[in-house]
């Protein structure tokens, strides 16, 4: 019998045969020094566990000088010996939000705690048959006080099927668009075809078998459009139907991207074809607020007319992606690929080793946000 954990509540009362463990930073002198002091440029290692089993829970929170050290700081972690990392992201990203900015939200396998949302959690399951290694790089050119549980289970053994867990940074900044000279508002931002996804923002590209279970994506809306005034903001729904004199002159919503899922080398279309960026985010009519559900939310809504920075999730818990052979995760940037904004992700999915090898993660520079 397996000693895995199935749904939360409901195997909740199955005894299991399992040694529970943790790993954290407190003071090994008995004192109340309870953090790694990582100096600039190091590598500190947060746990290095040998044998089988599975961690099911990082806590973590951090003190630094720089205020986009959450693009600065890297979280890595290896499985079973692997050469490459099957987890690297900057540490905000990894934790379900970008731009190097923390908010408050809850999601199931991922949130971010009170105070500001500077309490990191991870709930993802990460089940490992020799070796688990967890490793955080400080980029910032200050000391990084870094506090930190890693709570796991030591098994005997784990089962063959059980995939190893991934999580993967990319960015795109600024996506390659159109210019918006000679066109109308409403034609440049609703016009055109897209027939093939080649010019799609990626988010995952993997190879093997396994499943997707979800990303955040971060959008810094690159194209200064005012509001005008004697519009209300937020726009609704009914405001959208009504259409009232200047709204799509106005327009600058940076969606409309349709999400394209390919699988097992699929040609365009898609067998997993959306309708809009919001939409895939389980969200509608253009969102202006902040939202988090447990498999679904918007963080960071943006300011008026949709300027400025927003960051949105989407899990697939329940409805995992399955791929036999590979996946690509693509979205459109805007309607047709219209839009040249910059464009940030974190994908997370399971699959069996070995994996493809990560793009090398852009230098500290490069993942650096955007001024406001």
């Amino acid at each position: 019998m397996s000693v895995f954990k199935g749904s939360p509540l409901g195997e909740l009362a199955r005894i299991r045969h399992v040694r529970t463990r943790r790993i954290s930073s407190y003071d090994r002198t008995g004192g109340n020094d309870d953090r790694l002091h990582v100096a600039p440029g190091a590598t500190a290692i947060m746990a290095d566990i040998p044998g089988a089993g599975c961690i099911n829970h990082i806590w973590c929170t951090m003190v630094s000088d720089q205020p986009d050290h959450l693009r600065r700081v890297v979280l890595r972690m290896r499985w079973d010996n692997e050469e490459h990392y099957s987890v690297e992201a900057p540490v905000g990203d990894f934790f379900g939000m970008g731009h190097a900015q923390s908010a408050d939200f809850v999601s199931l396998p991922l949130q971010m705690s009170p105070a500001n949302g500077r309490a990191f959690n991870c709930f993802f399951p990460m089940p490992f048959s020799d070796r688990a290694l967890i490793e955080i790089l400080n980029e910032c050119d200050t000391e990084l006080l870094f506090y930190y549980y890693v709570d796991y289970e030591l098994h005997d053994r784990i089962d063959s099927d059980l995939g190893r867990f991934h999580a993967q940074w990319r960015r795109q900044n600024p996506t390659v668009g159109i210019p918006d000279a000679g066109l109308s508002n409403p034609d440049w931002s609703f016009g055109g075809t897209n027939t093939d996804g080649a010019g799609n923002y990626v988010i995952l590209e993997a190879e093997g078998t396994g499943h997707y279970v979800g990303c955040n994506l971060n959008i810094h809306n690159l194209r200064p459009r005012d509001w005008p005034s004697h519009l209300p903001w937020p726009v609704t729904p009914d405001d959208l139907q009504a259409n009232p004199p200047g709204l799509f002159e106005a327009f600058n919503w940076y969606g409309e991207g349709d999400d394209m899922i390919f699988v097992d080398g699929e040609v365009f279309p898609p067998g997993l074809h959306g309708t809009g960026t919001e939409d895939y985010f389980n969200t509608a009519w253009c969102p202006a607020v902040s939202y988090s559900a447990p498999y679904h939310g918007l963080t960071l809504p943006g300011g008026p007319n949709w300027s400025g920075k927003v960051s949105y999730y989407r899990f697939h818990i329940e409805d995992p992606i399955c791929f036999q052979q590979s996946i690509r995760v693509t979205i459109e940037h805007g309607h047709a690929n219209r839009r040249s904004d910059d464009y940030s992700s974190t994908a997370y999915w399971y699959q069996i080793e070995p994996h493809k090898p990560f793009p090398p993660l852009p230098p500290v520079e490069a993942r650096l946000p955007r001024p406001d």
